[in-house]
């Protein structure tokens, strides 16, 4: 199951699991955690006091009392000193044990707040960054639904660095398309004319021709369709199933449907996960795409997003879904 960044409040989110945030003693306090003890009513700290606490990287659970969730899991973030201090080990840890509880306890869905980005000041990029890697590690070798939940938009961002550099590849192309398109319609309509006529002439000879043939020599000239393809792919490059939906952001049912059925068109976000988890290039990427009935167009954001990525060897699905929601986009696989 999949990685999904949703702008939710965590209180309101139904998973069987939220993660809490929480300071050492696990008795409440601000921010997050203050949000969790409030929506969960008196319960939920009266258990928490039979835990004695917890350090910083570990995590403990409880019921989830008033809660949607059926349970809080509740992990001690570091404060940032600076980088030098064990940070984003700590940080990668409270990760790590929060999802070993939900494994351990079976459930099938969990949803994170960004650890330690608020009071204990712990950069927002650099803390999303280590949410993203823990994660996509995880779900590579488990079938979990993990939500990252952010608060609002402006709590979220990735590393300026890569911002700006999409953000520059996105004007360079996106603004020249839209310039040159402007153009085109201008020559579009001198020519239209001697076009149309030109076309009626060729398109009445081509009907001609078209006539002469029978529906089986048609029928017998059908091409790969996307499933043929993308099997086909799959073992020419040695992969399993699990690996290509696990890689591609996809539940492992919709994968199933795909390879049950010859003719399955999926939408443009799941074929391009799909080419992102095969790690095609730019070209076998349209291939693949153009099967499905789908094309990468400089008109659209989201595809030029899909472009630079490709473009950059970076076939991460994780960090591609991270610049995606940064630059307000639909996510790949979801």
């Amino acid at each position: 199951m999949p990685l999904e960044i949703i702008r939710d409040d965590i209180t309101k989110v139904h998973a069987d699991a939220i993660v809490n945030a929480a300071n050492p003693s696990l008795l409440g306090g601000g921010g997050v955690d203050g949000a969790i003890h409030k929506a969960a009513g008196p319960q939920l700290l009266e258990e928490c006091r039979t835990l004695n606490g917890c350090e910083v990287g570990q995590a403990k659970i409880t019921k989830g009392y008033n809660l949607p969730a059926k349970y809080v899991i509740h992990t001690v973030g570091p404060i940032w000193r600076g980088g030098n201090n064990n940070e984003e080990k700590l940080l990668s840890d409270c990760y790590k044990n929060s999802l070993r509880i939900a494994k351990e306890y079976n459930l099938e869905s969990i949803a994170f707040p960004l650890i330690s980005t608020g009071a204990y000041g712990y950069p927002v990029d650099k803390g999303l960054k280590v949410a993203i890697s823990v994660i996509g590690d995880f779900l590579l070798n488990n079938d979990m639904k993990v939500y990252l939940v952010v608060y609002n938009k402006e709590a979220f961002k990735i590393s300026e660095k890569l911002f700006s550099s999409i953000k520059q590849y996105i004007d360079d192309r996106y603004v020249k398309e839209h310039t040159e398109k402007r153009y085109r319609n201008i020559e579009e309509r001198q020519i239209r004319e001697i076009y149309k006529e030109s076309m009626n002439f060729f398109m009445e000879e081509a009907e001609q021709v078209v006539k002469k043939r029978c529906l089986e020599d048609v029928v017998n000239e059908l091409d790969e369709t996307f499933t043929q393809m993308l099997l086909r792919l799959i073992d020419e490059k040695g992969l399993t199933d699990s690996q290509v939906y696990k890689r591609a952001n996809i539940d492992r049912r919709l994968f199933s449907k795909i390879r049950s059925d010859i003719n399955y068109k999926p939408s443009k976000s799941t074929a391009i996960a799909l080419a992102i988890a095969l790690k095609l290039n730019l070209d076998e990427t349209k291939d693949l795409l153009s099967k499905a009935g789908y094309a990468l167009s400089h008109s659209n954001k989201f595809d030029i997003i899909i472009e630079y990525f490709i473009k950059e060897g970076n076939y991460n699905i994780f960090e591609i879904n991270e610049a995606l929601f940064a630059f307000e986009q639909n996510l790949l696989g979801v």
